[in-house]
């Protein structure tokens, strides 16, 4: 009597079963609600007194770093002094995004002030950036309404200009691209995340733009002010630089999550989109000795589905979440001390994932071999 082979089985040549390959754009066999239940309930508990000593421990190294680099102003430290300075500031960033999600408190008030202190101080607008966040979180995955990193799709990406595509995808560039971002947003895409007016924020979301633009032009000025009493110089070494470190951890992180991966990932329209398999196309990433700095924002996939879960518990979450997600959760690659690997992983999806198809509701990377090529 024969055998049925299993749905996810072939029969080969000599009549034996192998394996078909995974298939990351199938529907998944389990409800969100499984996941959900798998997470030990202490996952969900926030506690703003651990959140605030996070923040007190990240601001205690950022004050260490300045004192030593002021002490010393050695030519030998200052490099040293920048990644590492430009890490605390990514940190602080990951924290005030925190906040955004309502991860680091119960408190509505408590978030909100946290979030406008830091990220401020880092020249973010924390509401005009909380609301698009917000927004991406809603549509991961989701080509025609994710907000985060979207696919430009090839009539878009034929429309710009040979200059702009060649940046585009073209080391260092794309990791500088987050000011920018903030004031323009993405290619096909209009309005500012310090406009009020932006087509990014409902009318009664204004008020929150006002604000945190109010903050963030208030940062600005103090630094301003600085650069007149220390000097400009004294500034760009103590500020500047770091600045552009953080950007470079923000759009690296940030583009990892969601592109890079040795398969490629499918992205959805229409009817093929649910919030699930849209979060399913997150990425894992191991950061080395930098997951604890940057509190863990590599382990994304469960933070993408449930983004109320505190960093602190994102770790323990995912250990609890993986029998339910198989195959659909991808073990990221171990990383030494340094995260080094991950630059094949940058390069090479900078090299192949430029846009993808105008039709179809699952849709994946597509190449332009005539990039680089004059």
């Amino acid at each position: 009597m024969a055998i049925p082979l299993p749905a996810s089985a072939t029969a080969t040549a000599n009549g034996t079963a192998a394996l078909a390959p995974f298939d990351p754009s199938a529907p998944p066999p389990f409800r969100i609600a499984e996941i959900r239940a798998a997470i030990p309930p202490h996952c969900w508990v926030k506690s703003p007194w651990r959140s605030l000593l996070y923040v007190l421990r990240d601001l205690a190294v950022v004050s260490a770093l300045i004192a030593a680099a002021v002490f010393f102003d050695s030519w030998l430290l200052w490099p040293i002094y920048w990644v590492a300075q430009g890490t605390m500031f990514w940190a602080i960033f990951v924290l005030g995004h925190d906040c955004g999600h309502g991860s680091f408190s119960n408190s509505t008030a408590l978030n909100t002030l946290v979030g406008l202190v830091l990220h401020s101080s880092i020249l973010v607008p924390y509401h005009g950036w909380r609301i698009s966040h917000r927004t991406h979180h809603q549509n991961h995955g989701n080509v025609e309404k994710d907000e985060s990193w979207v696919p430009l799709t090839k009539k878009t990406y034929k429309q710009l200009e040979r200059r702009t595509r060649i940046l585009r995808f073209t080391l260092p560039f794309p990791i500088l691209a987050y000011p920018f971002y903030l004031m323009w947003r993405s290619p096909g895409k209009q309005g500012s995340h310090f406009n009020p007016n932006s087509d990014l924020f409902a009318p009664n979301e204004r008020k929150d733009i006002v604000i945190s633009t109010s903050c963030w032009a208030l940062m600005a000025a103090v630094l301003v002010y600085l650069s007149f009493v220390f000097g400009p110089f004294q500034i760009f070494k103590i500020y500047g630089v770091p600045y552009w470190i953080f950007v470079m951890w923000l759009d690296l992180v940030t583009y990892l999550h969601h592109h890079g991966y040795e398969q490629k990932l499918p992205w959805y329209r229409g009817e093929e989109w649910s919030y699930l398999r849209g979060g399913l196309t997150t990425v894992d990433r191991d950061y080395g000795l930098f997951n604890n700095i940057h509190h863990d924002i590599g382990t994304h996939v469960i933070h993408h589905l449930f983004p109320q879960i505190p960093h602190y518990h994102l770790v323990e979450a995912t250990k609890a979440a993986k029998g339910v997600l198989g195959k659909y959760y991808r073990e990221p690659k171990k990383s030494g001390p340094i995260p080094t690997h991950l630059i094949e992983n940058l390069v090479n999806s900078f090299r192949e994932d430029h846009f993808v198809s105008d039709n179809g509701n699952i849709v994946f990377y597509q190449k332009d071999p005539y990039l680089h090529h004059h």
